[in-house]
């Protein structure tokens, strides 16, 4: 029995995406700490070894035969938690990002809400809409845009803010929509 749950916890990919959560606050401290390239480069290298825990951690999973339900929970959250972490540095930048991170909340409390309640009512869904893998890469991007090139123009940073709070919100109208249609069936 101990060692099930030794497996199901603390199997190898699983350490990786602890080890992913517990990188967040480091680059956090390191990238908001910044002011010099320098410093930038070494929020980024934590940042990037975060990045790759996360590309290995599934295809480990896959390949030895190391996939639990815990981790197919943890990837995810990891996931997000990143996304929030990096919505968070930006945010010490540039205050219009504060809008953002409302709207994320809210979109991925709901989701989180919506998730444990379809769940419950057997009517799971699994995994993400077209839009939500959308609202995903235009973040993902428009949030690495704004790390990397810590010096663009202002206009340059509201133009790309203002695109993802666009596609997060109608990613979060869209899973408004899908939710009822699921929950009218």
């Amino acid at each position: 029995m101990k060692n099930k749950w030794f497996k199901e916890y603390f199997s190898i990919p699983n350490l990786m995406g602890y080890f992913r959560i517990l990188m967040l606050p480091v680059f956090l401290v390191l990238y908001t700490g910044a002011d010099s390239r320098k410093d930038y480069f070494i929020s980024f290298a934590v940042l990037a070894v975060s990045f790759l825990t996360d590309f290995f951690d599934g295809r480990i999973a896959r390949r030895f035969g190391m996939v639990t339900e815990f981790g197919k929970a943890l990837d995810p959250l990891a996931d997000k938690l990143t996304q929030g972490t990096l919505i968070l540095a930006v945010a010490f930048r540039y205050s219009l990002m504060r809008l953002l991170i409302i709207l994320f909340l809210l979109k991925e409390g709901y989701m989180l809400c919506m998730g444990l309640y379809l769940k419950k009512k057997k009517s799971f869904w699994d995994g993400a809409q077209w839009y939500g893998k959308i609202c995903t890469a235009v973040l993902d991007v428009g949030l690495f845009a704004l790390l990397l090139f810590w010096d663009i123009p202002m206009w340059a940073a509201n133009l790309i803010m203002g695109v993802m709070t666009v596609f997060m919100l109608f990613s979060l109208v869209k899973y408004v929509q899908f939710h009822k249609s699921v929950l009218s069936r």
